[in-house]
Order: C-alpha cells, then sequence, then structure tokens
C-alpha cells in the first residue's frame, strides 16, 4: 500500500505497528478466539506502546493525535491478521465523545484508562426495534431528584463483558418541548439493574456481542456526559445529546474502514502469497491474468478506498463535522465492499485451500460482511448521500 500521502511520523507509525501485528499475527487471534478469551496481551502492549490512546489529549495521557493516526493502528494490525475490533470503541468513540464533551471529572477519571489500556468502555446505541432508525429509540431517561432513571433495551453491543462502563445513547424529555432528544450516560458495568445476555454468532471473533436490559436503573447527575454547567457550546449535556452522538459515529464510520481494509489487504496478501508458488501446469497460477487481474482489481479497490478514510479522518481530525460526516460514510462503504470482495477473490484463488483452517481464510467470509452492515448499512449510507449530497428526495 502506497504512503505518499502521509507524513514521515505516519509512515513510521504504520511501520511500528505493522512489526507489533507480525509479532502476534493470524494464528495468535485464532488461538484466543477458539478458547474463547481476548487478545488481552495484544491490547496490553499495544496500549504500552501508545497505539491505544493516540487519538486522546496528552494531557490525559493519550498521544495527542486525532482519528487519523488511530485508523492506522487499526488497519495495520488487521493487515497483520490480529485487528482489535475494541479499538472502533473504547477509545475511538467513548473516548472522542469524553474528550470533547466530558466535564473535566469525567476526563480525568476515564481518559488516562482509555489511554493506556487499562480500562475500556463499550458504546450503546442499537436497539431491537429501531435498527438504522435512532428516532426510534425507545431508552429513556428521566430526573429522579440529583438522580436519573434509565429504562429500555440495547442489541449487538460488543465488549460489555470485559468493558468498565457501556456509553449509553438515551433520550430525555426536553422540558420546553416535550419532545424526546438524545443524551449518552456512562454505566458502569455492575450497576444494579444494568443486565446483559450473550448472543451466539455466527463470527469467529474474540469481541462477544451482548443484549442489555435497564430495568430503572439509578444513575448520579454526573453520569450525563457533559452534565454540568462548564459544558462546551455553552450547554449542558441535555442539550448536547445529538452533537456528542455524531462526534462519536463520524469516528466510528472511519474506524469501521480502517478494519475493513485490514481485513482486505490481509486476505489479499495471503493469496498473492499462494498464486506467486502454487504451480499446477508450467507457470504458477499467479502467472494467469484469471487469476492475477482479479487480485490486481482488489488492490486497487483497496487503495481508493483508502483514499477516502483518509480524507474522512482528516476532515475529522481539522474539526470540519458536516464534511466528515458525508465522507466517513463514504469511506465505509468503500472500505466494506473492498473488503468483501478481496476477501472473496482470495478464497477463491486459494480453491478448496481457501475453506480449509489450516489457511484461515474462510472464517473472514462472515467476518468481512460486518463490514457492509455495521455500524450502519450500506443501503443507509446511500440514502444518506443520495439526501445530503445529491438532494434527492427521502422515501421515508
Amino acid at each position: 500500500m502506497s504512503t505518499v500521502l502521509e507524513t514521515e511520523e505516519h509512515q513510521a507509525l504504520r511501520a511500528a505497528v505493522a512489526a507489533l501485528g507480525k509479532r502476534y499475527g493470524r494464528d495468535y487471534l485464532t488461538r484466543v478466539v477458539d478458547a474463547g478469551g481476548h487478545p488481552a496481551e495484544l491490547w496490553t502492549e499495544a496500549a504500552k506502546l501508545g497505539y491505544l490512546g493516540v487519538n486522546l489529549p496528552e494531557e490525559y495521557g493519550g498521544g495527542g493525535g486525532g482519528i487519523a493516526e488511530l485508523s492506522i493502528v487499526l488497519e495495520e494490525l488487521g493487515a497483520a491478521g490480529s485487528p482489535l475490533l475494541m479499538m472502533v470503541v473504547s477509545p475511538a468513540i467513548c473516548g472522542t465523545v469524553i474528550a470533547r464533551f466530558g466535564t473535566e471529572e469525567q476526563k480525568r477519571a476515564w481518559l488516562p484508562g482509555l489511554a493506556d489500556g487499562s480500562r475500556t468502555m463499550a458504546f450503546g446505541i442499537t436497539e431491537p426495534d429501531a435498527g438504522s432508525n435512532s428516532h426510534r429509540i425507545t431508552t429513556t431517561a428521566r430526573k429522579d431528584g440529583a438522580d436519573w432513571i434509565l429504562n429500555g433495551r440495547k442489541v449487538f453491543i460488543s465488549g460489555v463483558d470485559i468493558a468498565d462502563a457501556t456509553l449509553i445513547v438515551g433520550r430525555t424529555e426536553d422540558a420546553r418541548t416535550g419532545r424526546l432528544k438524545p443524551c449518552l450516560f456512562i454505566v458502569p458495568r455492575d450497576t444494579p439493574g444494568f443486565g446483559r445476555s450473550h448472543i451466539r454468532m455466527e463470527l469467529a471473533a474474540a469481541e462477544k456481542q451482548f443484549e442489555l436490559t435497564l430495568d430503572e436503573v439509578r444513575l448520579p447527575a454526573d453520569a450525563l456526559v457533559g452534565g454540568g454547567p462548564s459544558h462546551a457550546f455553552g450547554s449542558g449535556g441535555e442539550d448536547a445529546g445529538l452533537l456528542q452522538l455524531f462526534a462519536g459515529l463520524n469516528p466510528e464510520r472511519i474506524m469501521t474502514a480502517a478494519f475493513a481494509l485490514g481485513m482486505g489487504r490481509y486476505a489479499v496478501d495471503r493469496a498473492v502469497d499462494y498464486a506467486r508458488t502454487r504451480q499446477v501446469w508450467k507457470e504458477p497460477i499467479g502467472a494467469h491474468q484469471a487469476v492475477a487481474h482479479p487480485l490486481a482489481q482488489a488492490h486497487i479497490e483497496l487503495e481508493l478506498a483508502r483514499l477516502m478514510m483518509q480524507k474522512a479522518a482528516h476532515l475529522y481530525d481539522a474539526g470540519d463535522d458536516l464534511a466528515a460526516g458525508e465522507a466517513a460514510n463514504m469511506a465505509k462503504y468503500a472500505a466494506g465492499e473492498a473488503c468483501v470482495r478481496a476477501v472473496d477473490q482470495a478464497v477463491h484463488t486459494l480453491g478448496g485451500n481457501g475453506l480449509t483452517h489450516e489457511y484461515g481464510l474462510a472464517s473472514l467470509i462472515t467476518a468481512s460482511r460486518v463490514a457492509r452492515i455495521a455500524p450502519v448499512s450500506r443501503e443507509m449510507i446511500l440514502n444518506f448521500v443520495s439526501h445530503q449530497t445529491l438532494g434527492l428526495p427521502k422515501s421515508y
């Protein structure tokens, strides 16, 4: 993958993370998944090297970089066959939201731990009956004296079993209009009334998925993100929930693109290695254009998707949230499509070997679909582009 658009610092970061990923690789992650565990060793080492918190503010123990740097870390770990999916959630979504909108107390309490990997935070937005329609979120928060009481359900929430807390998206009633508006709460894992049940997935991943129930969950006032009077934009956490939400969703899309790019690169690299040496007739199969051209096309599509991811990360880190939203959605779409095609072609290149446990590509057939489905489907991204970019009318 070319790096001509990246700074020397970015190139050095990419090389260093690639070296770390190579020391672990796909075999490590496969062992962890087979044992039902978590990639704690890789997570801890990446944290000690400063990679997990590279996007968080220096004054709270982070690297002072942005999503551009964090996406490089995830992409290179993925290209080595050992991606850390919780990077999308803990430092990218939750860390970004708290760094941008949290109170001073929330920043001091959470950011150092998120940066050094000693603490993790999950993110809860998806609901059984809401899907892609966030306006149908039914998890509600009501005031009870100084406390908040949360009730609702969430589904397909990653890593809740290992997370110290979950950043829950709920809705409160606007005292002036009576309308429900989004708000974000930090809910510690062992809070009474906060239940979880494991969702069994046909997906080989270390990060488990959960359904959450919030049954009269009582939280102190400071659980509301940015709930204090010193809140950025001059308003309390109740008024800035929409800004907070999109501050987390755009990095989520960029990091999902990085996750997909890493997976696609890993698959193509394995297929190229195979095609270069696999000999059935006189020449290796990679000499035949029917094998070589589809792999070249997959490589080109991954490169193009990476360009859009880099653009989205640059816009987001520059503070252009509106343009970053459009680019982040496009990057996620492009990377998801490129990943699925790259994995499919890699498996096809290996033929029967592509379906064996030995070569480790078959499990990616399911995994690659994640980037098409989550955190938002490709169809909803096409809706976004047709409405927001092209100005076409809505059908819903």
